[in-house]
């Protein structure tokens, strides 16, 4: 399922904005997500580092985590912008598998995920595409 053009350039722009607050002083690697809502509210996160690399949670998990502790479950399209501080995105930045799995426990195999260098250079792809054949709740029932 894709978003109007309009929407994801919006989604986009939001991305880029919250990479700005990223907390990489290790991997010096921004990364801003921006989750739409089913209600039409968009939800950002960044990137938040630890020394315990283990305790680092990724942009799209923020994202996500923060809309759901708001009350939303259902989501219409994600998109992720990441790269080195210090220089605007030089290439597509993709969920990791953790957050991939997590958008999985959300949304279905056509939600959009948007990865973007910028609001005119990004690519658009189905969690599906993403995460093929995903080990969900309908797994363990």
């Amino acid at each position: 399922m894709r978003l109007e053009r309009e929407l994801e350039e919006k989604l986009v722009q939001a991305a880029l904005e919250a990479r700005e607050n990223a907390y990489a002083p290790y991997s010096h690697y921004l990364v801003g997500a921006a989750l739409l809502g089913a209600g039409g509210e968009i939800v950002t996160g960044c990137n938040v580092e630890n020394s315990s690399y283990g305790a680092t949670c990724c942009a799209e998990r923020t994202a996500v985590f923060r809309a759901v502790s708001q009350g939303e479950r259902s989501f219409l399209g994600l998109a992720v912008a990441g790269g080195l501080e210090g220089c605007a995105p030089q290439d597509y930045a993709f969920p990791c598998g953790v957050c991939r799995q997590v958008l999985s426990e959300f949304c279905g195999p056509d939600f959009p995920v948007i990865v973007a260098k910028s609001v005119s250079d990004y690519q658009v792809f189905s969690l599906g595409e993403l995460l093929p054949d995903s080990f969900g709740g309908e797994s363990i029932r």
